[in-house]
């Protein structure tokens, strides 16, 4: 069947037909991109398709079939070993002589290690210092040679473009090519084999966009009434900006927590076939992630990376606002390469994200009996987090954490708190409370003065928290310091400084030339409640 669907696409001149039964140009490229994925070469590596499981759990929920499409499940537990293979099988005899490169800090240089070695290519990687000794381990486990290159995937991919410039070797781009694209389109293909016939719409991840424009541009030609939608990380929403802009846009600030999805800019190739095929793009919060890889955990025991389970967190959006197309839907599970060290993290967020959690800081007076009120008001409720101490003798601020069965019932609660006299603010939006305040509750000093409060991002590697603290020098004193490694590529820090109101130009001035991410806190709502 591949093959004489080949054989038609090859056949075809002209102006090809519409969605909505016209005519309409294509550039060359995106002409040819049906057949390039028709004959991917991606079942030399993956003889049979990735499994297209149920979810009962979430159909009963969400009152239809969904179902999931297992890419966690290849050799890399990643759906990047597609596109990989597929470009090095396409090599000619003298680049496969002289051997492949890739700047990766994940699951792209797994698929092009593994694939190498298949074919019997030299390969080099390259890697950030950041990237997790898992993952490093994991590359290395191919036989593929390994280097280590600077903090970030901005600093590995040019020294990757020097070494292949000087070399001969093939750069194997992790997603605006198109054999990579065509290699990442037989998902799309897979599941228009798998899926039942009233299947509705298709959610996929995107980081530069590759599995995106590739699973579109084959099912939105094959099954146009089919809803392809887009899914990304609320901070890292370049393919979303990029098509409401009419061209790509660079992200100033990337968030980390979905690393694998996490670029500053979408390609070339793969921002037009996005935003010609896709019928939607959504965003989802770190809190619903985390949500959604509990939810991929009870359906099918599998922890998913936080990339792998961003579809799943827009699928339960979607349903959430009420816009799931009829029929069924599947999501790709895009990845289970998990960093052990984050499960703390992830669990910590996904009862928010699914929101089962309310998050609250209220005000309370400082006197015998007021913490018993309290709890006579909240009721019989499951207490999951309560953090309180003495701080002046007129009123008491505590934050506490109430098991809830969704937001309506966490709006009741601080409703019924403020008809009670109490003040009472919802913390469960508020990501500095939830990453750093809720374990520094009580760390209030009566003797600090002209305190300001800065957040930063630093890279995660050995010797980096004594690089961060050397670089912030000595002229201010730090009166508050909070640091928790969560696995990730980048640390994150609360950092308190006094700092008298003349002399803060100054500190914006240096904290600029530092070259670390930072953001004022200051002016946070839990900050002000908890900490100052």
């Amino acid at each position: 069947r591949r093959t004489a669907l080949g054989v038609w696409l090859e056949g075809r001149t002209g102006n090809l037909p519409s969605a909505d039964g016209g005519e309409m140009e294509y550039p060359r490229w995106m002409y040819e991109m049906l057949k390039r994925v028709v004959n991917a070469r991606v079942a030399e590596v993956l003889p049979e398709p990735t499994p297209l499981d149920p979810a009962p759990g979430l159909s009963a929920r969400l009152g239809r079939s969904v179902l999931l499409k297992r890419e966690d499940l290849t050799p890399i537990f990643s759906f990047k070993l597609r596109g990989a293979y597929n470009r090095l099988a396409h090599l000619d005899a003298p680049a496969r002589e002289a051997g492949v490169i890739a700047a990766s800090a994940g699951n792209h240089a797994q698929g092009v290690a593994y694939a190498a070695t298949r074919l019997g290519i030299r390969c080099r990687i390259v890697m950030p210092r950041t990237t997790a000794a898992i993952k490093v381990a994991a590359v290395r486990r191919y036989g593929v040679e390994v280097e280590l290159v600077g903090d970030d995937y901005a600093a590995a991919a040019e020294h990757c473009a020097a070494v292949a410039a000087a070399t001969g070797m093939t750069v194997v781009p992790p997603f605006d090519d198109l054999d990579v694209i065509a290699g990442q389109g037989t998902v799309g293909l897979e599941i228009l084999r798998q899926a039942p016939r009233d299947l509705g719409s298709i959610f996929v991840p995107i980081g530069g966009g590759g599995l995106a424009a590739g699973l579109a541009a084959v099912v939105k030609e094959l099954r146009p009434e089919v809803r392809i939608i887009g899914v990304e990380p609320v901070d890292s929403d370049a393919m979303a900006r990029s098509i409401a802009a009419g061209h790509r846009v660079v992200l100033e600030h990337v968030g980390r927590f979905a690393d694998g999805v996490a670029v500053r800019q979408v390609g070339e190739h793969t921002f037009e076939l996005c935003r010609r095929y896709l019928d939607e793009t959504l965003t989802v919060t770190t809190d619903e992630i985390c949500a959604a890889i509990k939810d991929a955990f009870e359906e099918t025991r599998t922890i998913l990376e936080p990339s792998g389970a961003v579809a799943l967190a827009g699928l339960k959006r979607a349903a959430e606002r009420g816009t799931l197309a009829p029929g069924a839907a599947v999501v790709i599970t895009s990845g289970a390469n998990m960093n052990f060290t984050r499960l703390g993290y992830v669990t910590e967020r996904a009862e928010i994200g699914e929101h089962r959690e309310a998050i609250l800081a209220v005000t309370i007076p400082e006197r015998p009996g007021a913490f018993l009120e309290f709890c006579r008001t909240i009721g019989e409720r499951s207490v999951t987090e309560f953090n309180y101490r003495l701080a002046s003798r007129a009123e008491a601020h505590i934050f506490v954490g109430l098991e809830v069965s969704g937001r309506a019932e966490a709006g009741a609660i601080a409703a019924t708190l403020t008809a009670r006299g109490y003040t009472c603010t919802d913390l469960g939006a508020d990501d500095l409370a939830k990453t750093h305040v809720r374990h520094m509750v009580g760390g209030r000093s009566p003797a600090v003065s002209d305190e300001v409060l800065y957040s930063f991002e630093f890279p995660e590697r050995p010797g980096a928290l004594m690089q961060f603290l050397t670089s912030l020098g000595s002229r201010w004193n730090i009166s508050l310091f909070h640091y928790r490694n969560h696995g990730a590529a980048f640390g994150r820090v609360l950092c308190g400084f006094e700092v008298p109101p003349p002399q803060r130009a100054d500190l914006g001035a240096a904290l600029a030339r530092l070259g670390f991410s930072c953001s004022d806190e200051t002016d946070n709502a839990a900050a002000r409640f908890f900490l100052r």
